[in-house]
């Protein structure tokens, strides 16, 4: 894949470094710095740790156009909307297109001044303009948060992402096992003699509700039934029943 990054005449370090973060956490590794007003690869790396490998890829450029000359697809992200007519999408859309173009040229999604955003010249050189939906009242995010939501669609598009297996699995709980934990459950309620003034049976079938919603493995209906076992051996070791 050959997507590259672009930031336009930032201001802050702090921004590039939040960038670079978001690089790393969404698998992008290339780039591109157009006049920035400050960069210190160490710094940033202090603030973005373990970003070294993506600060060692990074291109500065004097100018927009050498920044994206090689590009054949060129995504500006920007806040405002503009009275020309662009061509215009959301995050989702556009990474699904920069993604597809990206398997046989060059793509790059660009980010301008912290203040600002692009101009619109520079927004005349973007096949497309990418609006994230914002409150109208305040609509501006800052580099590091557009960027984060952009390359987080990016990385969703490249396919599934199935969670991390747990480290210890377990089987459904059995109806037996099940029957374990009401009854445990029931016997450490009377013995703390929550019974007193109420009926067991309705409780107790909205206990099993419960239980059934929550559809225990096994081991945790083992550790139910072990608490609520432990509630009676302990009032039994206290005297109290």
């Amino acid at each position: 894949m050959s997507l590259v990054v672009v930031l336009v005449h930032t201001q802050d370090l702090v921004n590039i470094a939040g960038v670079v973060r978001s690089m790393k956490n969404f698998g992008l590794r290339d780039l591109r710095l157009v006049g920035p007003a400050e960069y210190e690869p160490r710094r940033i790396e202090g603030i973005a740790h373990n970003t070294a490998d993506v600060l060692r890829r990074v291109r500065i450029f004097d100018d927009f156009e050498s920044a994206v000359a090689d590009c054949s697809l060129v995504a500006g992200m920007t806040a405002r909307e503009r009275t020309a007519k662009r061509a215009v999408a959301r995050p989702r859309e556009a990474a699904s297109e920069l993604l597809a173009a990206a398997e046989v040229e060059t793509v790059a999604v660009v980010l301008g001044r912290e203040d600002r955003g692009l101009t619109n010249e520079e927004l005349d050189r973007c096949h497309r303009s990418v609006i994230i939906p914002t409150n109208p009242d305040h609509p501006s995010l800052n580099i590091a948060q557009a960027f984060t939501v952009m390359a987080y669609e990016l990385f969703v598009a490249r396919g599934p992402l199935p969670f991390k297996t747990p480290r210890r699995t377990a089987s459904p709980a059995t109806v037996e096992q099940l029957s374990g934990v009401f009854t445990a459950a029931q016997e450490a309620l009377d013995a703390i003699e929550f019974f007193k003034t109420r009926s067991p049976e309705p409780i107790m079938r909205t206990v099993r509700e419960v239980v059934h919603r929550a559809s225990l493995d096994a081991r945790e209906a083992k550790l139910v039934t072990a608490m609520c076992i432990e509630v009676v051996r302990f009032l039994e070791r206290k005297e109290l029943t």
